[in-house]
């Protein structure tokens, strides 16, 4: 385009199309910092799903005319952040997450099932992955940016080429020069890089681009010297800027979009030089013509969308309908929908080939490999013709993941994995299970969560939401006062990090005193109530107590370990504690430091372990009250150890950074050694899923609370996933149910219990609703399974400690039908209370394997076994009483109904009402549900937000009048007064820096993330704007104030 001949694209026009062409049935997740949330290669669209680690992949084109099947692809532990598809091979993904981990995955051709595990997996790096892109001419080329650092990756040789020179702050965005030569970045610290790699890692140029650090975007103009950068000015305005890399000093075109707040996302086609910019949360689309040469920016058209935009990309070119003259399709990302956009130029013929609009462009056969590129190779890809009589047909396939392999993990017996998607603990689409895998399932239950089998809208409904857990509306409660301890005195605090600070069993609780001599106080769980103010009847140990435990064995026997290197074992008498106990009943000697930790076995009786700081563990035989054996190969302090469900193997975790896993039997040296918790501020480990994985929770480097999953066969793998929680001080300290297979974790001094459901398949862990408290806790103690009230559904059970009451806590699985027994919430528990074999004959090589016993009273029936009962009632639909009322009373009766279903917490949960619900009936009625909730809903906010607007106004009006008039003129203009800008920002004078500093404050504590609110940060955008303006009119004033003077 020049100034004397007119574009051939000006009169293009955005195409929105029907409904019926819209891929809905999604759940968009939530918007990331970077990335375009959505990517299309010329067979798959890849976007962002709701739940974390998951992408939705939908085909681009419909198959036979049908409609479009909407896959899960599990990809990650945590939040996916950005992905790719390469340029070349058209079904393979690169995806990126919070993990730190980069993984390349091979889609199937046709809709099959999406894959199980990724076909090659990067990292873990120094920190969440931010941008990924695909070199364009070489294959195998894959360039990452995790905070500071950029890393190019041979995807062949699964290592890195090299890491471009630390940024300054904050990666935001990176892009690859058409020819691949250059790379460039954009940056929070405000700076533009030019890269070239292969040179040198330092950049070879850089220039201060957008005044503003808010997130930019940087994109090349093809194969020219041009770029484009997209971002905010110092005065939050949208910006698109062009540069030319010859004269880099500054930017040679600034074009000022607007001042909304979200930020621009830009799409630019090289091959007509449009670009396209969409606003994250907006719904208008931009269209331009880009001129590098002029240089110049000309607004072709614009696009106003019905949905709001959380994500945008183009379609590549040779899927386009080029006899429709359609030059660029673009894909918005809306919350529940993909909407494809046409931009199509008129012409009068349709049936001709227009050679003008649709140049030759980039094939898809790469046109070097990794290692030639690296060595120099600068190849172009070829061009091919968009004709369609002359479409290449060829396709490339590249060998970075091999076919064979992908064919392996994608064949196996498909009703297997049917049945295990129906039957395992957690519920997802059979395509999420592992095809052929032999791993014992994590849960012993082996019937669906409900009772009955999934209906086919209900697996549509987890194809969409992505894999949940059963247990995710799982309750805590405290029980009633009646069953509480309270008035209790003089309690130790104190107690090492490595301990749990008090222990209980089904009978009693033993909670360590401040008092001299290591005195213990034990309680009876069946006497509850309010403590006499008198002194109780203790232990006396004689030594500060470390740690302490009841023998699971033996209810009546306590071990307690002291900071004097011994371990005591103390009989309570059968009727409770009467008179102070001074002498116990065995005393075991060897340590040379303080203890740290016992456990006794879980399988075998008269067998303890213990940690010392002197660096061994230790296995006592309590029967002779001897050390049977020695564990040594610790450099560090031990912070946990924890037996296998099966009692052969022995896990512990230490101030090192190791795990270590031992066969005592076998060796004294540890069988395995993996990478542990970064952080030497305290760590805890438990077997999960059957005794195949470890889970451990410690801390990360910058003392953030994380939680990791090993495969207990592969410790020097390092985690399959890792999971980052909160910042606290205190240990987290996990439970894990084995019949549930659900993790339970908090910490000392913490008000919250987290719950997970464990899994061994992507993305492992699944969360549920969490226990909230009023106060700290200064322990948290479960009790075992034969404690929960099965009648309540009460599948755990814990003891809280605090400040001076012991409270019982009860977490319970809302259902509908309780008079049945949850069958697949109790499976057979492991007799725990009975020991398989004496600790001799386990010292002399047996092993043996605890009975397991139902939880099923005599008098209920399992829920698996309940007649199918009839409908019970047929919803009438909507329509029928809509079109008899008013607009209002559809809205009042409407919205009464959906809050008072969300009103109370006790009452049953929707989902649980559809059971005995013909299935037809059920995915009618929800449609229904949904439907007309949305349209009510949504027309009630519009409504709201005009009256609001409109209110603010008429305020503004009402004070501008005793204003002067350019000052009322800005108020009528903002909508906010001057006097009203001040209240918000708490200012008392027109004083800059201040009005800056109370704005960067209050927008920051305002902000969604941190629990803020879109609304009040609107208001101290404009409080802001307003009092800007009143700066700028003042300023005007004085000016004419002292040229009149001077005249």
């Amino acid at each position: 385009m020049n100034r004397f001949k007119a574009s051939k694209f000006r009169h293009t026009e955005a195409r929105l199309p029907r409904r019926e062409a819209w891929i809905g049935g999604i759940r968009a997740g939530s918007v990331t910092p970077c990335g375009n949330q959505v990517q299309a290669s010329c067979h798959w669209i890849a976007f962002s799903a709701e739940a974390a680690g998951v992408l939705g992949i939908v085909p681009l084109e419909c198959e036979d005319g049908g409609k479009r099947t909407v896959s899960q692809l599990c990809c990650h532990s945590d939040v996916v952040t950005d992905f790719d598809f390469s340029p070349f091979d058209q079904l393979l993904l690169a995806t990126g997450s919070a993990d730190e981990t980069v993984k390349l995955w091979r889609l199937p051709g046709s809709s099959q099932d999406m894959p199980s595990s990724a076909g090659l997996t990067l990292g873990p790096g120094g920190g969440p992955v931010d941008v990924l892109k695909f070199h364009p001419t070489a294959d195998g080329v894959l360039a990452s940016g995790a905070g500071k650092q950029v890393t190019l990756w041979d995807l062949g040789q699964q290592q890195p080429l090299t890491a471009l020179s630390p940024h300054g702050d904050q990666l935001q965005s990176l892009a690859w020069k058409r020819d691949g030569c250059l790379l460039g970045t954009s940056c929070k610290d405000k700076k533009l890089r030019i890269f070239d790699p292969r040179a040198s890692p330092a950049a070879s140029q850089s220039v201060p681009g957008h005044e503003h650090n808010k997130d930019s975007r940087l994109l090349w103009m093809g194969s020219s010297d041009c770029l484009i950068s997209v971002g905010f000015s110092q005065m939050r305005e949208r910006e698109v800027k062009l540069w030319d890399t010859r004269r880099f000093s500054g930017a040679t075109l600034t074009v000022t979009l607007d001042t909304s707040p979200g930020a621009a996302i830009p799409l630019y086609d090289p091959d007509t030089g449009l670009l396209v910019l969409a606003g994250k949360g907006e719904n208008l689309l931009y269209c331009f013509e880009a001129a590098p040469a002029q240089p110049a920016l000309t607004q072709v058209t614009q696009c106003r969308t019905e949905g709001s935009t959380r994500g945008l990309a183009t379609v590549p070119r040779l899927a386009l309908d080029v006899m429709a003259c359609e030059v660029l399709r673009v894909l918005q990302l809306t919350d529940t929908a993909i909407v494809p956009v046409s931009y199509l130029v008129p012409r009068k013929s349709i049936q001709d080939f227009h050679e003008d609009l649709f140049p030759d462009c980039a094939g898809t056969l790469p046109a070097t490999s990794a290692q030639a590129w690296w060595a120099g190779d600068n190849q172009q890809v070829g061009r091919v013709s968009l004709h369609p009589a002359q479409k290449p047909t060829e396709t490339f396939t590249s060998p970075v993941i091999a076919c064979a392999r992908q064919q392996e993990s994608s064949t196996g017996p498909a009703d297997t994995d049917t049945d295990r998607s129906e039957g395992s603990g957690y519920s997802s689409p059979s395509s999420l299970a592992s095809p052929g895998s032999a791993t014992t399932s994590l849960s012993a239950s082996t019937g669906p969560s409900s009772g009955f089998a999934s209906s086919p809208s209900q697996k549509s409904l987890q194809s969409i939401l992505g894999p949940s857990s059963r247990f995710r509306h799982a309750q805590g409660r405290v029980l009633h006062r009646d069953s509480h301890l309270s008035n209790l005195r003089g309690l130790s605090l104190t107690t090492p990090g490595e301990s749990d600070g008090f222990c209980a069993n089904p009978r009693r609780v033993a909670l360590p005193l401040l008092s001299a001599g290591g005195q213990i106080a034990v309680l009876e769980l069946s006497k509850p109530g309010r403590l006499p103010d008198a002194a109780l009847p203790t232990i006396q140990n004689g030594a500060a107590v470390a740690d302490l435990c009841w023998d699971p064995f033996d209810p009546r026997r306590l071990a307690v370990a002291g900071e004097d290197a011994k371990i005591q074992l103390w009989r309570v008498p059968e009727e409770g504690l009467r008179e102070t106990l001074r002498e116990p009943e065995a005393i075991l000697r060897g340590h040379t430091e303080k203890i740290y930790s016992i456990r006794f076995h879980p399988v075998a009786s008269d067998l303890l372990v213990s940690s010392s700081y002197d660096m061994t563990v230790r296995i006592w035989e309590l029967s002779t009250g001897r050390e049977a054996l020695r564990l040594q190969g610790h450099t560090d302090q031990i912070f946990s150890l924890a037996w296998s469900p099966d009692g052969k193997k022995l896990a512990t975790v230490s101030k090192d950074g190791r795990l270590r896993l031992y066969e005592p039997r076998s060796s004294p040296q540890p069988q395995q050694e993996g990478p542990g918790p970064e952080g030497g501020r305290g760590a805890r480990l438990v077997w999960v899923c059957g005794g195949d994985y470890l889970l451990v929770s410690g801390f990360d480097s910058r003392s953030e609370r994380k939680i990791l999953l090993y495969r207990a066969q592969a410790l020097p793998e390092g985690p399959l996933s890792v999971l980052s929680l909160d910042v606290a001080p205190s240990t987290l300290l996990p439970f894990y149910d084995e019949d549930t297979s659900v993790v339970f974790l908090t910490g000392k001094g913490d008000t919250r219990v987290s719950l997970y459901e464990v899994t061994p398949k992507p993305p492992y862990f699944l969360e549920c609703n969490s226990f909230t408290s009023n106060e700290p806790h200064k322990g948290f103690v479960f009790l075992p399974k034969t404690m929960c009230e099965v009648r309540e559904v009460e599948f755990a059970r814990a003891l809280r400690l605090g400040q001076s009451t012991l409270e019982p806590v009860a977490f319970c699985v809302p259902r509908v039908k309780k008079e049945y027994f949850q069958d697949d919430i109790y499976p057979p528990t492991r007799v725990w209370w009975e020991p398989a074999l004496g600790g001799s004959a386990w010292l002399a090589g047996q092993d043996g394997q605890q009975l397991r016993a139902s939880l099923q009273p005599a008098d209920m029936t399992p829920v698996s076994e309940a007649p199918k009962e009839a409908p019970a009632r047929k919803f009438v639909p909507a329509a029928v009483y809509l079109e008899e009322k008013s607009d209002e009373q559809k809205k009042e009766e409407l919205l009464s109904a959906m809050v008072a279903r969300l009103g109370n917490r006790d009452d049953p949960l929707p989902q649980d009402s559809f059971e005995g619900v013909d299935e037809d009936e059920w995915a009618k009625y929800l449609a229904q549900i949904i439907l007309v909730g949305a349209q009510v809903v949504g027309r009630a906010f519009v409504r709201a937000l005009r009256q609001e607007f409109a209110a603010s106004r008429a305020a503004a009006d009402a004070r501008g009048r005793s204003e002067r008039p350019q000052s009322a003129a800005a108020s009528r203009i903002i909508g906010i007064s001057l006097q009203e800008a001040q209240q918000i920002l708490n200012v008392s004078s027109l004083n800059p820096e201040e009005i800056q500093k109370n704005y960067d404050h209050l927008f920051k504590v305002n902000d969604k993330s941190v629990g803020g609110s879109f609304y009040l940060q609107s208001k101290v955008v404009r409080a802001k704007e307003r009092l800007d303006e009143e700066l700028r009119i003042q300023a005007k004033d004085q000016k004419e104030k002292s040229q009149k003077a001077e005249t």
